[in-house]
């Protein structure tokens, strides 16, 4: 692979995925397989201003032979020293850099009974410590190439090197990040997410109807004096950062219970490193009430039954059919990818941000608002080419959002 583009890229996880203000601490969360990529995003994160940076190394391959060997007790328990990590990260608010590479199937065939229980209790750990650092830290979600994934993704390239040069290219290409300034291509992506945003609230619109001939036909609750959102966001002390690369998506929270209607999955998705295929998911007085796959619905119905709030909608996401992603014509069985291919919508939590004025209330204010809450936020994709949107203002007018699976505005 070209190690000047790549350094590119990693310039452009410092510079514009976490913005680094000056004397700051990052910490990198990545898996084994890109180390000498990893060195060339810590440099940059260097040579952008950072103070400190540290890296967390994770080796996925470890995950199900802990669960083979371990007690669920003492997989749940949490040690001293990781209680005190968590109130370190809450004083200090470091920026979080995430480098996904896990294989979709590496999960496969663990107890999902006893891997659903431990996280459950673990998250009800951590998410007091995640709900308190909330807008108050940059963070990004950012790729590499895993072999086990570029296999996954390209299973007819035969030599690992192959596919995973391959899968490099298309994260790159679907990043904005292949050519020779991709920190310039993101300002000019973010400007055109934030106009159609500006768009979209001029609007002030109460509701989205979704229909498709797959059988889609839904409608949500947008709550009011809410906002919708797109490429770079803001910490409450004004830092810009870019959460997603990549990311082609305006979205918005919708009302929590204010949801009606049914919706089919038109990619697989993963979830606890396996796949959920050829779904659907019905609606009734703003809850899930039903669920149905192809494959792994049991997984399915454990996911939405983590919390009251995961069976609830936290996100609607716009994405035009015609995206760079979709147009690659791959799956990379990665939400970070599919997601941003088109339209998405997620289960459980919702994102502060999209209430005006969210800095200035409590969380107990902003959920009151009807920003659902969950301990999961799991997006799942409903785009297709012939899905229709519109959108239904405050004095009952129809506006076409989306016609053809792209944007009719």
């Amino acid at each position: 692979m070209n190690k000047t583009q790549l350094k590119r890229y990693a310039k452009l996880l410092a510079r514009v995925g976490i913005n680094v203000k000056r004397g700051q601490w990052v910490i990198v969360q990545t898996e084994l397989d890109q180390p000498e990529f990893v060195e060339m995003v810590v440099e940059e994160l260097y040579r952008a201003g950072a103070g400190k940076v540290t890296v967390e190394w994770s080796h996925q391959n470890l995950t199900p032979i802990h669960y083979r060997y371990q007690k669920e007790e003492r997989l749940s328990h949490f040690e001293k020293w990781e209680m005190e990590k968590l109130e370190l990260r809450k004083k200090e608010l470091p920026a979080m850099l995430y480098l996904e590479s896990a294989d979709p199937d590496g999960l496969a065939g663990m107890d999902q009974e006893k891997y659903t229980a431990v996280r459950s209790v673990r998250t009800k750990v951590i998410k007091p410590y995640r709900d308190a650092m909330e807008n108050r830290y940059q963070w990004c979600i950012a790729a590499v190439p895993g072999e086990a994934w570029a296999k996954k993704v390209f299973p007819d390239l035969r030599f690992g090197n192959t596919a995973v040069n391959k899968l490099w290219d298309c994260i790159l290409e679907a990043s904005h990040a292949d050519g020779p300034d991709p920190v310039h291509e993101w300002h000019r992506h973010n400007d055109d997410l934030s106009a159609r945003s500006d768009y979209l609230n001029r609007l002030k619109l109460v509701a989205l109807e979704y229909k498709s001939s797959n059988g889609t036909d839904f409608r949500v609750g947008l709550i009011e004096n809410s906002r919708f959102c797109g490429g770079s966001e803001e910490t409450v002390a004004g830092q810009t950062f870019n959460p997603n690369i990549p990311s082609e998506e305006i979205f918005i929270s919708p009302k929590a219970g204010e949801a009606e209607g049914i919706v089919y999955a038109t990619k697989p998705l993963s979830y606890q490193g396996e796949l959920i295929e050829n779904f659907s998911v019905r609606f009734e007085g703003g809850k899930v009430v039903e669920v149905k796959a192809e494959k792994n619905q049991a997984l399915l119905e454990k996911m939405i039954a983590m919390d009251d709030g995961a069976k609830m909608l936290g996100e609607c996401a716009l994405i035009p059919y015609d995206s760079p992603i979709n147009n690659q014509g791959i799956l990379y069985y990665n939400t970070l990818f599919d997601e941003n291919a088109s339209c998405h919508l997620a289960l459980g939590r919702g994102f502060n941000e999209c209430i005006r004025g969210y800095e200035e209330m409590s969380l107990e204010e902003i959920r009151a608002k009807g920003i659902n809450d969950s301990m999961i936020h799991v997006d799942f994709m409903i785009g297709s080419a012939d899905l229709e949107i519109v959108g239904i203002t405050k004095n009952g007018d129809r506006v076409q959002i989306f016609k053809d699976g792209n944007w009719a505005i």
